[in-house]
């Protein structure tokens, strides 16, 4: 792919919809860790990294819009280096926490909180290197 510094690196970038995205970006870091990269407009989008990853916070406009309360589209998983001390930030932050970091048998431990716009996000700390089939999964490639 060609560097262009208008579009995050990243090959994936989700676009989330928010009702406000200046306070959206702002909640995103003091709760999550991210980092603003581009302003678009006032309040249109915005573009933020984590890592080496990044998402787009778009505003409500025409069909797009934020979950209903109560109603689940997605769920964005980031990796952290400590889920346990980014969950204490999240909830610092006011993040609805939905699962405590678990340790789970795939290596990983996650903990999922929900932000003021019901998009819920899975935070995972690697622990071991585990084979999928050592858990029930199946390599495919």
């Amino acid at each position: 792919m060609k560097p262009n510094r208008s579009i995050p690196a990243a090959t994936v970038i989700p676009v989330l919809i928010y009702p406000d995205v200046r306070a959206a970006v702002a909640w995103l870091d003091a709760a999550f860790g991210f980092t603003e990269r581009v302003r678009i407009g006032e309040d249109h989008r915005a573009q933020l990294a984590f890592g080496d990853g990044a998402v787009i916070i778009g505003d409500v406009r025409h069909d797009r819009r934020p979950p209903r309360p109560g109603e689940v589209t997605h769920s964005t998983t980031v990796r952290v280096s400590d889920a346990r001390a980014h969950c204490a930030r999240a909830r610092e932050n006011g993040a609805r926490i939905l699962m405590e970091p678990t340790d789970f048998e795939y290596g990983e431990r996650q903990y999922t909180a929900e932000d003021p716009a019901g998009h819920q996000w899975t935070f995972s700390e690697t622990l071991a290197d585990v084979a999928p089939e050592e858990w029930g999964g199946t390599s495919v490639s």
